[in-house]
């Protein structure tokens, strides 16, 4: 089987398996983020572990289930209190651990808020038609970036991140994103238009950045991709990269400029 047809196959589940959770919502929507909380961050302790860094792994997986325990409704475990436990139990850890540096103490820090907290902004959108545009604008811009890449692509947009992106590509990402946002919005008379236009154009941009600092983290830690969990595309992180960035994104535009 061709990497191009195995790519097309698994992408094509994964979206009807993203369909079906965001459709769901509730629990099956919280267990769905945890579990790629929980790979995404095994994903990014793995990379890390390739330099010198040591990250606090139980902390992180501790901090996830915080998380899911706040989606399912436990209004005890708040966001204060688990930020508060990430730091207080970094920082002993810190004190006791004569080997640990302090760039451990920060590496484990930004994992859990680089993954688990940003993937958590998909949760506060359950109920809301604007869930579909975390996906629309990501997996749209990267689809059309790709396709756009491959056929106009001449102009490197970060060569030393990503050689084989280019500012061709970027433009058709941005474009691809806003056709889909309008075509989809037009047939299930969504609206306002003009926001949601606006919201596609800007979230492309941003999924982009979230490519970018994944790729950068990758080229920092000697990888090619987090992961193998989804033949064809690599691992849970290299498929929801742009989604970690869309999703707190979209969450916040759609509470200031929509609602």
């Amino acid at each position: 089987m061709s990497e191009f047809i195995k790519r097309t196959i698994t992408g094509l589940i994964l979206v009807l398996l993203t369909i079906f959770v965001a459709s769901t919502g509730g629990k099956t929507l919280a267990y769905f983020i945890f579990l790629i909380s929980i790979i995404g961050l095994r994903e990014f302790f793995n990379a890390v572990s390739n330099t010198n860094y040591k990250p606090i792994r139980p902390i992180g997986y501790i901090a996830s289930i915080g998380f899911l325990f706040n989606s399912l409704g436990y209004n005890i475990i708040s966001l204060d209190l688990i930020v508060a436990f990430t730091i207080l139990s970094l920082s002993i850890i810190f004190i006791l651990n004569k080997d640990l540096e302090l760039s451990d103490i920060i590496i484990s820090f930004f994992s859990i808020f680089y993954i688990p907290f940003l993937f958590q902004h998909i949760i506060y959108l359950d109920g809301t038609i604007y869930i579909w545009f975390v996906f629309i604008t990501a997996w749209g811009t990267d689809t059309f970036a790709y396709l756009a890449g491959n056929l106009f692509g001449k102009t490197k947009l970060c060569p030393d991140l990503s050689p084989n992106k280019t500012i061709e590509g970027s433009i058709g990402g941005i474009l691809g994103s806003v056709l889909v946002t309008i075509l989809i919005s037009k047939y299930f008379n969504f609206a306002p238009l003009g926001k949601l236009v606006m919201l596609s154009a800007l979230a492309a941009i941003i999924a982009q950045f979230g490519d970018l600092v994944a790729s950068k983290i990758k080229r920092m830690t000697g990888i090619k991709d987090y992961g193998f969990i989804i033949p064809g595309h690599g691992g849970i992180l290299d498929r929801f990269d742009s989604i970690l960035f869309t999703a707190p994104f979209v969450y916040y535009f759609v509470n200031l400029f929509i609602l």
